[in-house]
């Protein structure tokens, strides 16, 4: 049992730059098994992010961390992840306000897929926290993606009822992943907390609403008074808020994640 989230740090970590869709950042790998590529979320690859990342490498998953902005191994704190939301506020890769939009970022993360595929010999899965939860959704467009996690999908940010409907994709994706969810060639979970305003419970039932039973949501409760002791302000489910207990609910929400990609990602390990 902890009183705090999981971390961890760089080792072991194998850092090497990644091009793809005519775009460049450095990126990490480590472990071995069914590939994973876990997108970080704001502002970077935390020891939080890590820690996460560090339960894959275990749970026999070869996994992948893009860094598409902050500075990797640092802690979070106010300063810095104000400082990266105002660069990506303005970034035409990330497009964080566009409704309806296909961001150029997902084409690079994409191209991680599909070359962790190639290596490892099967469908991959990606996860996305908060602002880019929605990513993970928006790369399954790609053959190589057989799962898709959005964790407290952000983006675009809730202003607006367009943007609290809007799915994370542009209509042309979202149109190709029902498609391929229907063929059953991939399916996706989602997260959020029940009293999280930056992730809109519209947004999962337009999701839900396409996507049908390839779609799992995962609410947890943060109401006020609610079981767990969750703030109302709870957001980060599979990073900030797990504790290392069983029973846990947001451990519990990771130990689904882990269950949902060993499902979908089965052929690979066999």
């Amino acid at each position: 049992m902890t009183d705090t989230a999981p971390t961890a740090d760089l080792t072991g970590w194998v850092r090497a730059p990644f091009t793809g869709a005519g775009i460049t950042y450095d990126c990490f790998e480590k472990g071995s098994g069914p590939g994973v590529v876990l997108i970080p979320e704001i502002p970077g690859i935390t020891p939080e992010v890590l820690g996460l990342a560090e339960h894959l490498v275990e749970q026999g998953f070869t996994v992948v961390v893009p860094s598409p902005f902050g500075e990797p191994g640092k802690s979070a704190s106010v300063g810095y992840i104000l400082g990266t939301v105002a660069r990506l506020c303005v970034s035409s890769e990330f497009r964080a306000f566009a409704v309806g939009a296909h961001r150029p970022i997902t084409d690079y993360l994409r191209a991680i897929a599909s070359d962790l595929a190639s290596r490892t010999g099967g469908g991959v899965g990606v996860i996305g926290m908060c602002f880019t939860g929605g990513f993970a959704l928006a790369v399954a467009v790609d053959d190589a993606v057989s799962a898709s996690v959005l964790s407290q999908p952000a983006v675009p940010f809730p202003v607006g009822r367009a943007r609290r409907l809007d799915p994370t994709t542009s209509p042309a994706e979202f149109d190709r992943i029902a498609a391929r969810a229907s063929a059953g060639e991939v399916c996706a979970l989602g997260l959020r907390f029940s009293e999280d305003a930056s992730v809109p419970r519209e947004r999962f039932a337009t999701i839900k609403a396409k996507l049908g039973d390839a779609f799992e949501v995962i609410e947890l409760d943060s109401s006020t008074g609610n079981a767990a002791g969750f703030a109302r302000g709870a957001h980060s489910v599979l990073t900030n808020e797990v504790r290392e207990t069983p029973g846990h609910p947001a451990f519990e929400a990771r130990e689904r994640v882990v269950a949902f990609l060993r499902e979908r990602l089965a052929p690979a390990a066999q």
